[in-house]
């Protein structure tokens, strides 16, 4: 699977079995299996849906039980996953210090309202707010600069998220634990900030928009759901499409 993963070259691949009690699957980068993908998991549920019919399906994945719906809306494909349960944790300030220098930026560069930490929601993302739009459009960083950090801290991702509304954010990911520069779209981040927000109390129960991809070309939306149950789940969805290669359009 790592070696199929590479050769297609997609930020990840999703690989699923049919199991006793739903689908088997697993994820894989360009260089390494991460435990849960949440836009691999979008394309996934609108693959079984057209492969097999609309509806839930139970997925068992590394960082544990989930399930994704997949179907059409407004004549689109488009599915919804639930996250795994989310927790929070904080970062030294060293480790504050050291994203900020990758990036190239300071800590005049962080919105002063919103925390830096840990996140999780099947993967591990450093949470990165940015206090304007500027910011956010000028991400760069060195790829192996980046993959030392974030390996050698657990992050499968830096999200560098910017607030333009209260329910509405920008993002940008980079993903140099797995090799490749930036996501067009990360669900795994998307339910991982979202579960932040409504865990430390500073966003109540309901919905979330997050934009990305914009500053790269490929705009993606990310619809995200959540109930006010401390550490439960999020529901992350979007539409999905073909890629232009046939051979491989299923596969990641």
């Amino acid at each position: 699977m790592q070696r199929l993963a590479n050769e297609i070259g997609y930020s990840e691949t999703a690989f699923a079995t049919p199991g006793s009690d739903g689908w088997d699957v697993r994820y894989f980068s360009p260089e390494t299996e991460v435990p849960f993908c949440g836009h691999a998991t979008i394309a996934l549920g609108s693959v079984l849906a057209q492969q097999i019919g609309p509806g839930v399906h139970v997925l068992n994945i590394p960082a544990g039980r989930i399930s994704v719906e997949g179907g059409v809306r407004d004549g689109r494909p488009y599915s919804e996953l639930e996250s795994p349960a989310t927790k929070q944790e904080p970062v030294s300030d060293a480790v504050i210090a050291e994203a900020l220098t990758l990036f190239g930026h300071e800590a005049r560069d962080l919105d002063p309202g919103l925390p830096v930490l840990r996140a999780h929601a099947g993967a591990d993302h450093l949470i990165l707010p940015l206090r304007d739009r500027g910011s956010l459009a000028r991400m760069t960083y060195d790829l192996d600069a980046g993959r030392r950090f974030m390996r050698e801290q657990g992050f499968v991702t830096i999200a560098l998220v910017w607030r333009e509304a209260e329910r509405i954010f920008h993002a940008r990911n980079a993903f140099a634990s797995g090799g490749v520069l930036e996501d067009p779209a990360t669900g795994a981040a998307a339910a991982a900030l979202a579960g932040m927000l409504r865990d430390r109390g500073l966003l109540r129960a309901g919905e979330l928009l997050i934009l990305q991809g914009e500053d790269m070309g490929w705009p993606s939306r990310l619809d995200v759901r959540f109930t006010d149950i401390p550490g439960s789940g999020v529901r992350v969805g979007g539409e999905s499409a073909p890629l232009p290669d046939p051979q491989t359009a299923t596969a990641a």
